[in-house]
This record gives structure tokens, sequence and C-alpha cells, in this order.
């Protein structure tokens, strides 16, 4: 009873702060993924021929999408809800100059490679690594850890809170996935170009439900730090 009370406190914060942050949260979420998801479509079209060049190609452009995907976009979004400048949350220009690159898109790729590798010899593994790391990029850009340091700090964290982080991470990753398999089914009916549907599909199905993860990885994040004695916040307002 103790555990539902407090998942479905996350759950309120999340939405609350999703609502207070949705005009910075969709604005950086559609300078993100309308690229990727371009990318995503041209990746798709080239791995539909059976050429081996067009294959290897598909696997090298599926590489680089990773570099800009759900990890990075929740770096992002820890600066944006956590850094102050000049005390008021950043701007997304002042936010495209403070984000880790590097180290965002290693464990960008780390973690994704990790998770799927999991997924698809055990099952059970991946959704382990999922949880276990899942607050990695948050830590990079609020603690300013290093990769390794930032993959044994979520770990750090999450330990004792397994079950809290699960429930929370989980079920919004399996919405946002079953999002875009409804947004590909509807896009291929309404249009014709096999490119425009997978685009559209990956755009909307991100904007749409990827602010969630971010939001709720970050409020993880800092609470987790709080407890342990951190001095991680959150910013009381967003930018005007």
């Amino acid at each position: 009873m103790r555990r539902t009370r407090s998942l479905l406190s996350i759950y309120v914060r999340i939405g609350r702060t999703y609502w207070r942050w949705a005009p910075s949260l969709l604005l950086l979420a559609v300078v993100v993924f309308v690229p990727l998801g371009a990318i995503h479509a041209l990746t798709l079209e080239a791995g539909g021929g059976l050429h081996l060049l067009a294959i290897v190609g598909a696997v090298l452009a599926l590489a680089a999408t990773g570099l800009v995907g759900e990890v990075f976009y929740t770096g992002a979004v820890s600066i944006l809800l956590t850094h102050p400048h000049d005390g008021r949350a950043p701007s997304l220009r002042e936010i495209t100059g403070m984000v880790k690159y590097g180290p965002l898109i290693a464990i960008d790729l780390l973690y994704g490679f990790g998770v799927a590798v999991g997924l698809i010899l055990f099952f059970f593994p991946g959704i382990l690594v999922f949880v276990w790391l899942g607050l990695t990029a948050p830590v990079v850009e609020i603690e300013h850890r290093g990769i390794r340091a930032a993959f044994r700090r979520s770990v750090e964290l999450v330990r004792h809170k397994f079950w809290i982080v699960a429930l929370v991470l989980i079920p919004i990753e399996i919405a946002g996935d079953a999002l875009t398999n409804l947004a590909t089914e509807a896009t291929h009916g309404i249009v014709g170009s096999e490119f425009i549907c997978e685009w559209l599909a990956d755009v909307l199905s991100n904007i749409a439900f990827t602010p969630f993860y971010a939001v709720a990885a970050v409020l993880l994040t800092v609470d987790l730090i709080r407890e342990k004695g951190g001095g991680a916040r959150l910013h009381p307002a967003p930018p005007p």
C-alpha cells in the first residue's frame, strides 16, 4: 500500500511537471526528433533493398540515429529542469551549449546496445539493464559525471528502489512503443509515401511520449540524489 501511494505520487508529479514545462519540453522534442525521424525513415528505406551495400548502410545509419535518441533527449531535459542559468531555467539555445554531447552519445549507444542484447538473448537481462542504468543520462548532466561514473551512480541510486524505478519507467516505455505502432498504422492509411509515413510516425510518437519518459527519469534521479544527501533540485518555474 505504501509503495502504491509512493508510485501514484510520482506519476502525479510527472503529470504536473509535464504540464508546467510542456512548451519547453515539446519545443526541445521537435528540435531533436524531427531530424531524427527523417534519419530513421531513410534508414528503413535503405534497409528495404536486398543489396549488401544498402543493408550495411542501413545498419550504420541505425547506429548513427542512436546518437541523438531517447537518452540524449533525457539528458537535455535534465539541463532544462535542473540547471540554473543566471537564476532562471535555461533557454533552448543555452541548453544546446550546455549539453555534454560526447558522454550522452556514448551512453546512448552503450545503454541501447545493452538493453537490446539482453532482450534478444534472455529478455529478463534486458529489463534489468533498462532499469539499473536508466538514470545514467540525468546523472551525467545533473552531477557532471563521466560515462563510467554515471553508470555506477545510476546503479547506486536504483539500489533499494528498483521496483519504484521499474514501475515508473517501464510502463511509459511500453506505452510509447505502442503509440509508435499505432501512429505507423494510422499514417499508412493516410499518406501514400512510405518515407513520409515512417517519418510522421516516428516524430509524432516521440514528441508525444518521450517527454514523459524524460521527465520521469529526471524526477526519479533528483529524488534519489536528494535521498543520498545530494543537492539536486528542480527549477521552481519554467522560463518565461
